[in-house]
């Protein structure tokens, strides 16, 4: 697997577009180039929201990949992405690093929803992850992200490394949350109080569009075990959960139960988990 030539490296882009056509939402384009796809649009709720699933057929990075997508959702449109399964950055031949960049476009009166699952990256990764979230005038996004560091269950921590991560929402050119983590060989990080405190599963809920009152209904409605922490916070129009753990399936569930309580409010219809979880 370390020993790819360089022949043998994955450079995959996908584009995609949404646009509102009557009272549905559909995928009007998609294009692609290398092993990034999407299966067939559903509407398991209605076809107002339209649902698509990101695949990414090798089902891990190693030194030298390159994967970039990029999604429009263009006015009045209303889609859900998500992935089937755990994205996986492997060790680095110690010369190339990985890129995955993620750029997401949501039009005014349309909202996107942007669930992937976890990402997982073993010790010895070098790698630089970006999602950049663009909305314009009243654009609604919610969106997580979970990062497991290392494979604690393996006996894998994650300390040999170089790892860039951002996730950024913006409106109109202005910042709304801008969150940007960096580890590195021995990196104070992983163990400090103010940093990680020994734990190895971070994620992080974006809501854009929310009032006040959600953040003690998001408390009341997520609960972790002792040995876990999970914040509610709210910045201007954004409101943010934050997990810290040491679980991605317990992540998951909180994330996911903030979601319930969360899509209501912007979506203006109850929390559906897409059938790909289950499988």
């Amino acid at each position: 697997m370390h020993a790819l030539t360089q022949q043998q490296v994955w450079q995959a882009n996908i584009r995609l577009r949404f646009a509102r056509r009557g009272a549905e939402t559909v995928l009007a384009e998609r294009h692609h180039v290398g092993p990034l796809r999407v299966q067939r649009p559903f509407y398991p709720e209605s076809r107002q929201v339209c649902h698509v699933y990101l695949l990414h057929p090798p089902g891990g990075l190693v030194s030298g990949d390159r994967l970039q997508v990029e999604v429009q959702v263009d006015e009045g449109a209303r889609a859900l992405l998500t992935t089937p399964g755990a994205g996986k950055f492997y060790r680095s031949d110690g010369q190339r690093s990985v890129q995955q960049h993620q750029y997401l476009d949501v039009a005014a009166g349309a909202l996107l929803e942007w669930l992937p699952q976890e990402n997982i990256f073993f010790d010895g990764v070098q790698a630089d992850t970006l999602t950049r979230v663009a909305l314009r005038g009243d654009a609604g996004f919610i969106g997580w992200e979970i990062s497991c560091l290392g494979r604690p269950a393996s006996g894998e921590t994650l300390r040999r490394c170089s790892l860039r991560q951002r996730f950024e929402v913006w409106r109109d050119g202005q910042p709304l949350w801008l969150e940007r983590s960096t580890y590195s060989d021995q990196c104070a990080v992983f163990g400090a109080g103010w940093g990680l405190r020994g734990h190895s599963v971070v994620g992080s809920l974006v809501c854009t569009g929310t009032d006040a009152q959600l953040v003690e209904q998001v408390r009341e409605a997520v609960r972790v075990e002792a040995d876990a922490l999970f914040g509610v916070t709210r910045l201007d129009e954004v409101l943010v959960c934050r997990y810290l753990g040491a679980q991605a399936q317990q992540a998951r569930a909180c994330l996911q139960a903030a979601w319930a309580v969360l899509r209501p409010a912007v979506q203006g219809a109850p929390a559906l988990t897409p059938r790909i979880w289950n499988t």
